[in-house]
């Protein structure tokens, strides 16, 4: 038995956003549903987010967190592309959509079991199609470590691992984090 395969339009997609209650990225007409996340997963991101906000308070970039989306046009395929990553941020006047952004400049993702491969590598792939993003996080939220993908002014991706004695230097927004500002109330440090 086969089961046709339902493509959407993007304007369909962004239509039933506004409308449904369960978030679904979108990767070129197809829809994916949004996992619910763990209370360690959501405490790492308020933990992340929070000190972004203030830190970034009265500036140009702006800091959005779970219900924000990310547009990505992948050119040599002719795709729309739509995710919702755990923290993002823009510095660019030119995102003014109220759905979704178009320039950010950092995105992190913590990893969830049901996550982590399709983090690791399909978002990994299409985020650094975006010319504007300088810095991709993965968060593991089972252990003390962080990865960022980074790019340099050549265009260059360099990857750097980090663990319990580390602090995260978000280059992109000029904040360094520490582990304990990163896992707290979720691990011991």
């Amino acid at each position: 038995m086969q089961s046709p395969v339902n493509f959407l339009t993007v304007e369909e997609y962004l239509q039933l956003e506004q409308t449904n209650e369960i978030r679904h990225e979108y990767l070129g007409g197809q829809v994916f549903a949004m996992s619910g996340g763990s209370k360690e997963h959501n405490t790492i991101t308020l933990n992340i987010a929070s000190r972004l906000r203030s830190h970034l308070r009265g500036g140009s970039c702006s800091v959005f967190m779970a219900d924000m989306k990310v547009r990505i046009e992948l050119a040599n395929q002719n795709k729309s592309v739509f995710y919702y990553p755990d923290v993002i941020v823009s510095c660019d006047p030119n995102d003014q959509d109220r759905f979704c952004l178009n320039y950010p400049c950092l995105i992190i993702e913590v990893l969830s079991p049901s996550t982590e491969t399709t983090d690791r590598r399909e978002k990994l792939v299409n985020y650094r199609t975006l010319d504007s993003l300088r810095e991709y996080v993965l968060i593991s939220q089972d252990e003390i470590k962080v990865e960022i993908y980074r790019k340099d002014e050549q265009g260059n991706w360099s990857l750097q691992i980090l663990g319990k004695g580390d602090e995260l230097k978000l280059k992109s927004v000029g904040l360094t984090l520490t582990m304990p500002d990163i896992y707290e109330d979720v691990l011991t440090i």
